[in-house]
Order: C-alpha cells, then sequence, then structure tokens
C-alpha cells in the first residue's frame, strides 16, 4: 500500500479557518507591530540549533528553492524572501529560533501577520506555529491555512486564536496541547503539492494586544455525548487558561437545546440557561449541564440533541457539543439475529448518501474536521504508515480511535467505524510493539506454525489498541528480486505463499468469522490482487520507481498457476477483505493489452467474487482509483462497478462521496452494485462485533510488546536465518572464542526491521524498542569488540561477524534502478574484505532480498541470509552460537548477478549462486550412505505420500536434501542447482517421492 511518510501535506488541512482580510485591522491604540523576519539578511540560512531559515521536504526533489531577492515592489525594505517548488509528497520551510537563546515571548500580541505575493492559483498553504517545548524542532505545532486565490502583495492578518493543535503529526509526545505563545520558538510554511510555481514573502511581525479569548477558553469534555433513550446526558462545561492563571474577567456561557432531528418535549426536555465563571476563577473549573430525554416504545433511528453554547470572556468551543438519543429497538441492532438479516434490515434504512459513505475510507490526518465522520457518513478511517497519535502509545492509539467512533455515534444508525492499518510484520506503526521478521523471513523458515504464531501476536497486539482490520497479509509471489517490495513477499513459489497463509487464521482465527469479535483478532486482507509480484522491469508508469505498480506480462496458464494459486487458498480461509494491486495485468493473447487491476471486472467480479467466491469486501490500495485512466469521474463508477466495495480516498474523501452519489444518480452506477458493496462492508462489521462493542477493548494492552509476545519473534527470527556457506564449520561460534563483530547492520534497530516500521519507509537507527543483532552477541557469547566500520584493530580475535545489508526502504522507493541496486555498499564490502582477510569470518546479510556477493564469497568463510529479522536480535544471536541449528531454507533464488534477474524455480535455464532452497544447518547429524540412501529414502517418501502424511513426508525429503547439500558444498553448477530447486518446490505440493528423486538427481550432477 503506498502511503506517505508523514501526512504533512497542505491537503490536509484545508478546512482549517482561513486568514483575515487583508490591511490592517488593528485599533489605533494598538501597540506597535514586533518585527520577526524583515527578510533584508537579518537571519542567516541556517539549520537548528543555530537560528535561521531552512528548507525541508519528503525527498531530494521537494525541498523548495530560496533566496533574499531585492524587488522594487518590495512592501517592506528593500529584499524579500521568494523562491521556487515543485513538491510532490510535502516540502517547505522553516524560521527556527536559537536553541541556544530563551525562547520568545508573544503572548502580548494578538496575531501573526505577513506579506504574501499572490499567485491565484487556488491552492492552500499550511502556515504553522511552534509553541512551547525544548527547541523548534521539540515543540508543539499549532496550525492554520489559507488560500492563494489573489494576484499581487497582500498583507495577511493570522489571530492566535485561528490556530489549532495538530493532529496528523507532532514531533513530541504533546506538551499541554494549549497555545500558550510564552515560549515560542519560530514559525513554518508547507507549500502547496502538485503545482509547480514560485512565491513571495515579506515582513513577518506581531501585531495587536492580546485579549483573555487568547488566554482563557472555554471546553466540553465531548463532542458528542451518546445516551440510552429516557436517561440524562451530563455536558462538563470547564474554563481553562494559558498556564493554568485563574481568569482576569467573568466568563459567562448561555446555553439552550436547539435544533437537530430530536424533538422537544417528545425525545428530551428542552433546557435553557446560563453559567457564570466569576473573575478569579481557577483554571480547570467545571460546570455541568443535564439534558433529561423521553421513553416512548416505538424503534427509531438515533436522534440529535445539540446544546448551543454562547461564550463571553473567552474562546468557545470549536463546534456545540450534542447529545445523541442513542437507535434502539430496530431488527439490525438485535445481536441474536443471524448477521445476514441484520445486514437486510440495515442496509434497507439507509439512504444513498449513507450507503455511499460506508464505501468511503478516509486517512485519519487528512479529516478538515472531526465532523465529517458523521456529516459524511463515512464507513471506515485508516492511518497510513507514520500516520500515528500523539504521544505514540497504546493508550493514545486507543483514546484516537475511540474519539472517531464515537464521532459515528451521532449519525442516524449509529454504523461504527472500521479502522484499518497495515499491521505487514507486527503492529510496525506503534513504538514499543512486537516487531517479527518481513514476509520473507517468514517464508524461510518454511514454518507454517511460526506463520500462523506471527499473525496471532500482530492480531492480539493491533486489536488491543481498539484496530479491528490489518491490511495484511500480502500473498504476492515476487518473482523479481529488483522489485522494492520483495520482502512483503513470502517467496517466489506460489506453493511455498500457500504454506505460509496459516497466517490467516493467526490474525482472523475460524475460516467461518466465529473468533472475529474476540478481544485479540483482526480482520485480515490478502492483497494484492492479482499479479503485483510478476511486473515487468522498466513497465511503471509512476514517478521514478522501475518495476511497483508496473505491468505484468503472463499467459493465462502462468496467471492461474503462478499468481492466483495463493487467493484461492485465502478465500477457502475465510479472509474477510481483498486489496487490488496497482499493477495493470496483460494476459499475452487475449488482445485486451495491461488492465489496472482496480479496474479489471473479469479478474475482481468475474473470478474474485465469482469462481473463487468471495464473498468479504474489496478495499482499494491508497488513491489507486486515481491512476485509472479517465477523468475522476470515470475512475469512480469504473473501479466500483469492477467490483471494489469500498474505496481508499485518503484526503479526497468529500470529493469521492460527491461523484459516487452523482454517479449513481446518474445511473451509471447501479443501485443493485451499492447495495452489494454496502452489505458486504456491513457484514464484516456485524461479524467483528462492532455494533455492540465500537470502543477498544484495552484488557490485551498490557502483552503489547511483552515477553511472551517477543519470544514468538525471537523464534521466527531464529529460524529464519539461512546458512548459505559455512566452511571448516565456523558456525556456531563458542562462548569461548573472542569475537570480533563489525558492519553496518550490526547494531541498528532500524535497518534490522526495514521498511513498516514506525514510519511508512522506515529509517535507520534507534527508532523503535528492541534487541540489535550486537546486542544479541554480547548478551549469548563472551568476548565481544565492536567497530561498526572495522576500523578497530582485529588483532587477538579469534573469529569475526560482518554484519552488512540494505537501508529500509517501501515499495517503490525501494526498486532497483530507483537509486537502489542488490550490491553491497563500498563501506560493508571494505568491512567485510578487512575482517575476513584477519581471521575466519561469518558474514550476516540484513536485507529485504538477495545481495549480490560476488568475488567477496570466496574470501567469506560463513555466510547468512538474515533478512530482516525484526525487533529481536537474540533470535540472529540463538543460531550463531548454536543455541538452536540453523533451518532456514531460501524463500527466493539468490542470483550470482544482476542480469541474471528474474531467476526462478522452474525457469528452462537456471544457474545462480544458490537455488531455492537452499539452506545448511547446524547441530543436526547429516544421513550417510549416499546414493543407496537416496533410495531408501525415495521409497519412503512414495510410502509417505500415498498415506498422505505431511510430516513424514517433509521429514524424509528434509533428510535427502541435507545429505545432497553436504555432497555439493559450495560446487553449484547449473545441473545440481535445478533439480534441487525443483525438489523443494514438489516438496511443498506433496509430492515427496517426485522431490527425491530431483535431490538424487542433482546428487549425482555434484
Amino acid at each position: 500500500m503506498r502511503r506517505t511518510a508523514l501526512l504533512v501535506s497542505a491537503a490536509l488541512l484545508t478546512g482549517l479557518l482561513p486568514f483575515a482580510a487583508a490591511g490592517p485591522a488593528s485599533g489605533a491604540d494598538d501597540p506597535a507591530p514586533v518585527p520577526v523576519d524583515n527578510f533584508e539578511g537579518e537571519i542567516p540560512f541556517a539549520n537548528p540549533p543555530a537560528e535561521g531559515i531552512f528548507t525541508w521536504g519528503s525527498d531530494s526533489d521537494d525541498p523548495p528553492t530560496l533566496e533574499l531577492a531585492a524587488r522594487d515592489d518590495a512592501p517592506q525594505g528593500d529584499k524579500v524572501l521568494s523562491g521556487t517548488y515543485d513538491i510532490s509528497g510535502y516540502g517547505g520551510f522553516t524560521h527556527d529560533f536559537a536553541f541556544a537563546e530563551p525562547a520568545h515571548d508573544w503572548s502580548a500580541s494578538k496575531g501573526i501577520r505577513f506579506w504574501w505575493d499572490g499567485r491565484d492559483n487556488g491552492k492552500k498553504v499550511n502556515f504553522e506555529l511552534k509553541d512551547g517545548g525544548a527547541n523548534g524542532e521539540a515543540s508543539e505545532l499549532w496550525t492554520t491555512s489559507f488560500t492563494d486565490d489573489f494576484t499581487g502583495w497582500k498583507q495577511l492578518e493570522i489571530p492566535f486564536t485561528d490556530f489549532t493543535y495538530r493532529t496528523d503529526y507532532q514531533p513530541v509526545g504533546g506538551i499541554d496541547q494549549v497555545l500558550g505563545l510564552t515560549e515560542m520558538w519560530g514559525y513554518a510554511l508547507t507549500l502547496p503539492v502538485g503545482v509547480q510555481d514560485r512565491f513571495a514573502m515579506d515582513g513577518v511581525e506581531l501585531y495587536g494586544k492580546a485579549d483573555q479569548a487568547l488566554r482563557a477558553n472555554v471546553v466540553t469534555d465531548a463532542a458528542v455525548y451518546p445516551v440510552k433513550e429516557g436517561r440524562s446526558a451530563a455536558v462538563k462545561i470547564t474554563v481553562a487558561t494559558t498556564g493554568s492563571a485563574p481568569i482576569e474577567e467573568p466568563v459567562t456561557v448561555a446555553y439552550e437545546t436547539a435544533g437537530g432531528t430530536g424533538e422537544p418535549g417528545k425525545d428530551y426536555t428542552p433546557v435553557e440557561g446560563e453559567l457564570t465563571f466569576p473573575a478569579g476563577t481557577a483554571s480547570g473549573t467545571s460546570r455541568t449541564v443535564t439534558v433529561a430525554t423521553l421513553r416512548d416504545r416505538t424503534g427509531e433511528n438515533a436522534e440529535t440533541v445539540p446544546l448551543k453554547l454562547t461564550v463571553t470572556g473567552a474562546k468557545a468551543p470549536a463546534e456545540n457539543p450534542q447529545v445523541v438519543i442513542d437507535a434502539h429497538g430496530l431488527p439490525y441492532l438485535d445481536a441474536k439475529l443471524p448477521v445476514k438479516k441484520r445486514v437486510a434490515d440495515l442496509v434497507s434504512r439507509l439512504s444513498l448518501a449513507e450507503k455511499a459513505g460506508q464505501m468511503t475510507q478516509a486517512e485519519r490526518g487528512a479529516l478538515t474536521a472531526p465532523g465529517d465522520i458523521a456529516a459524511y457518513d463515512l464507513g471506515s478511517l485508516l492511518s497510513g504508515g507514520g500516520s500515528t497519535p500523539t504521544p505514540n502509545t497504546p493508550e493514545a492509539w486507543a483514546k484516537m480511535i475511540d474519539g472517531f467512533q464515537l464521532r459515528a455515534q451521532a449519525t442516524r444508525f449509529q454504523i461504527p467505524l472500521i479502522y484499518g492499518v497495515d499491521a505487514v510484520h507486527g503492529h510496525n506503526n506503534l513504538v514499543g510493539a512486537t516487531i517479527l521478521p518481513h514476509n520473507i523471513g517468514i517464508g524461510a523458515t518454511r514454518d507454517p506454525q511460526v506463520a500462523h504464531d506471527a499473525g496471532k501476536v500482530t492480531a492480539a497486539e493491533v486489536r488491543a489498541t481498539g484496530i479491528p482490520w490489518d491490511f495484511a497479509p500480502c500473498l504476492c509471489v515476487a518473482r523479481d528480486e529488483r522489485w522494492g517490495r520483495t520482502y512483503e513477499s513470502f517467496g517466489e513459489d506460489p506453493a511455498l505463499v500457500e504454506s505460509m497463509e496459516t497466517v490467516i487464521q493467526g490474525l482472523q482465527g475460524a475460516a467461518s468469522g466465529k473468533d472475529l469479535k474476540r478481544d485479540d483478532k483482526v480482520l485480515a486482507t490478502a492483497k494484492h490482487f492479482v499479479g503485483d509480484g510478476g511486473t515487468e522491469f522498466g513497465s511503471s508508469t509512476t514517478g521514478s520507481y522501475t518495476i511497483d505498480q508496473g505491468v505484468t506480462k503472463v499467459t493465462r496458464q502462468e496467471l492461474e498457476a503462478v499468481h492466483l494459486a495463493p487467493y484461492q487458498d485465502a478465500v477457502d480461509r475465510g479472509v474477510g477483505t481483498f486489496m487490488p494491486s496497482y499493477s495493470s495485468l496483460d494476459i499475452l493473447g487475449d488482445a485486451e493489452g495491461p488492465v489496472k487491476m482496480h479496474a479489471n471486472a473479469a479478474m475482481l467480479n468475474g473470478v474474485l467474487k465469482g469462481r473463487m467466491g468471495f464473498d468479504g469486501f474489496v478495499i482499494s490500495d491508497w488513491q489507486a482509483i486515481d491512476q485509472i485512466p479517465g477523468d475522476y469521474a470515470s475512475d469512480v463508477r469504473t473501479s466500483v462497478n469492477a467490483g471494489l466495495d469500498m474505496i481508499m480516498v485518503p484526503y479526497a474523501y468529500k470529493d469521492f462521496h460527491a461523484t459516487l452519489l452523482d454517479e449513481v444518480r446518474a445511473g451509471r452506477v447501479s443501485e443493485k452494485r451499492i447495495d452489494d458493496a454496502v452489505s458486504r462492508i456491513l457484514t464484516q462489521k456485524f461479524k467483528l462485533g462492532l455494533f455492540e462493542k465500537p470502543y477498544a477493548d484495552t484488557s490485551g494492552a498490557s502483552a503489547i510488546g511483552s515477553a511472551k509476545h517477543r519470544a514468538v519473534a525471537r523464534e521466527a527470527a531464529a529460524e529464519s536465518q539461512v546458512l548459505l556457506k559455512n566452511a571448516g564449520g565456523v558456525l556456531p561460534l563458542k562462548k569461548s572464542q573472542k569475537v570480533y563483530v563489525a558492519g553496518s547492520d550490526a547494531d541498528d534497530i532500524g535497518n534490522q526491521t526495514g521498511g513498516w516500521t514506525i514510519t511508512w519507509q522506515g529509517s535507520s537507527g534507534k527508532i523503535t524498542d528492541g534487541t540489535t543483532i550486537l546486542e544479541g552477541i554480547r548478551k549469548a557469547g563472551g568476548s565481544v569488540t565492536y567497530s561498526k566500520d572495522a576500523s578497530a584493530p582485529t588483532a587477538g580475535n579469534d573469529v569475526g561477524v560482518v554484519v552488512v545489508g540494505e537501508t529500509p526502504y517501501a515499495e517503490g522507493v525501494g526498486d532497483v534502478g530507483n537509486g537502489n541496486d542488490l550490491a553491497l555498499t563500498a563501506a560493508d564490502r571494505a568491512a567485510v574484505d578487512k575482517v575476513c582477510a584477519a581471521m575466519k569470518c561469518a558474514v550476516l546479510v540484513v536485507s529485504g532480498r538477495p545481495q549480490l556477493i560476488g568475488d567477496q564469497l570466496g574470501d567469506i568463510d560463513a555466510l547468512v541470509a538474515s533478512w530482516l529479522p525484526g525487533t529481536e536480535g537474540d533470535g540472529v544471536a540463538d543460531v550463531l552460537y548454536g543455541k538452536r541449528a540453523f533451518t532456514g531454507q531460501l524463500p527466493v533464488t539468490w542470483p550470482k548477478s544482476e542480469a541474471q534477474l528474474p531467476i526462478n524455480v522452474g525457469d528452462p535455464v537456471y544457474d545462480p549462486q544458490f537455488p531455492y532452497g537452499w539452506g545448511l544447518t547446524t547441530l543436526t547429524k547429516v544421513p550417510s550412505g549416499g546414493t543407496a540412501t537416496l533410495k531408501a529414502l525415495a521409497v519412503a517418501a512414495s510410502l509417505a505420500e500415498r498415506a498422505g502424511s505431511e510430516e513424514a513426508g517433509r521429514a524424509i525429503v528434509g533428510k535427502a536434501r541435507l545429505l545432497v547439500q553436504q555432497k555439493v558444498g559450495q560446487q553449484i553448477t547449473s545441473a545440481v542447482a535445478k533439480p534441487f530447486a525443483d525438489a523443494d518446490h514438489l516438496l511443498l505440493t506433496g509430492r515427496y517421492a517426485r522431490a527425491v528423486e530431483k535431490l538424487a538427481a542433482a546428487y549425482a550432477a555434484a
């Protein structure tokens, strides 16, 4: 799923309050303005911690250019700040005050103003203040925006009352969430996305005189108060001040019940009055207004009773609270009825607009106002990669999602949201969660129980934070290691992928869906349907991607055998949702050419929902319908008619909702199709028990990152290690040995967890809790010397361990050719050369795909494919030191060179560095007897196959494999590699006798 690393584009802020009108609006007795920036050169271009102006962006192309330019029309002085921008992700500039100096006090002023040279491009610009905290990069962020809908210079004034606390991203865990103004660290502007343009700015200054409304505000303890019919709602009204000082002037709050869908005297008893908070009242003082509802005996939908608040002497709440009389007495609310009947009843009651809302999924950080959940009857929200609450804790996740669910209670039928997240190797957005190996490592274990247990841990930690839906597992069959998503695949063999689909039961429980109501299960998503692992190199048209989101060109036979096969198993296992691929499918010989999967009705409606019998719902990928050829209306109708039931439109939820309504009303999308989509969505919501329990059940939160869960991840990490070479029995290490550890990935939790960890792309460094490989080695062994770049003296050590590999990436950003290749870095190569020249050495490759070892292989005594093992480096140390045996096998072919790609098991020409299925072992006795033993194993395999004994068959083929590997050593020729790889595929498909025959052929060729 494509994600932005941080949701900071101006598009997220379209609903914030506009700037005041141009020109001075200050009173005659106001103080003189206080300059912040004149842009005459008094503030340098400099980065923190020094005071200065600096740029930033999501990648190297996104930071704007800046200069101090002399202009005759400069509103103040001679120069202005000007620049150009062309931003695809996010970008802008900041003025930070010096970290070593005291913060600035802006509390005496009314607001901030500046001159802007309008371009009339209709785009919104985000303006942000940095308040409180340690410095400008560790402060609270407060934001608003303005629209560039004018031409020429215009002075824009922003009262500080217009700024709102940022909920989509905060660099700190929250300080007091009050715009205090007494410790200001500067400001920042986020420039528009998707337009190439210039800008100019001048004369930033503070204006006006502060009034109490800047320091005092009235808040309510909630925005929505659901209450059962006949009971009373208590609305707590509180006065609060900056710095918790007593209020200086009286504050009055007039209140009255007015408007809404509830009928006064019939549904509730009207209330009206006034509360007074006298001067000197302590900050935090509360009063309560009680609204009593009335009981009748008829079943009804929910009804709203807004409580209008009129505040004098302080800032009023952003919105009036509303009491909601719960829906009651309607069949869909009866948990004893079959789900099918509940769904039919509810669908029959919904308006077209409410149905369209159920089909709409928005990004949580993109909501322009929390009330939009009810206003648009939204069916779902999600967190993209790195879209987290502040602070990023289990408690904050649960509180955030409960807040969203509370908003959904203000709709007519109180349909709960289904909140989704990409938990692709544990609850990977959450700091402190248990991060498991990525799928490629799970595939290397060849252990379906490991996959199941990984799903089980993930589900428990995700659900404990209030999230019932996981966009996992990826069931792609990765056929080209140049793909930046290779590590999301269990492997290159569809039979291997199918064997790992036990993860679905780990996530969901029973195939019937009966376990989905449990507090440790989540709805799973089979993705990306279909063929995303088979895209042709160079076929992508997405930005600088080379292979991701490209075109998969296959015969129909190849499509069925390779890419479709795992998805039937997912349907049979009862997976609740499917997600189509960004890629296009080109079935050779059908004369249709490439068809975007999000528009592929033949595959979604015909194959998935028709032939395969999938009865869950289909969710689109991130903004994926935008890639369908045609205008937006065409994108909407094409995707929905093709079989998409819910559309992930992270920023465009309003446009999608309106457009879908238009398409239905125009007859281009049938109401029958809408009813089918909504029925599928509601079915899963009922199965999840969300109508009865919409809020987070945090009873399992104590298990997040627990020793028990980390033990599962440790076991998975250990089983995922693939021993490719072990000359002279270097591994396992002995505790008595002095070990020299080096390499870029030895002591880096970010590198060993990879992409999709805390943020979308992941990042190097200490990004979450866990044990690095170095820490694991130190705990498991004896004397350890560590030198990242191998610059420390090597003398006196017995053996070296060099941990090298990739730095994190996700999706097409990691494509080879998009700034990436499969070669080790120069620093890693140098570390390998130095250590392996000085002593016996083991090289561990931490990566999401095979790396090209090439001419260094001969100098390496032991080589381990460590993949991306997650947070539990102890698991890697367990096999290094012989606490458990190496048992992992290659889930993908390890190539000799990039020129060989794509290379896969079953290819007619097959001459890799290491074949698919290769994996040496330790602590295990290899059978002797050569050909005679293989013949005996072939007989036993045939008997196991006839008896249908998987356990026996796997054990027999495993013995034959070890015997062959021992004879082959490192002399892996094409004649050996091809039958060896074929044998592993045959094993996974239950053809044990044929597998042993292939291994015998490899033995003979060795």
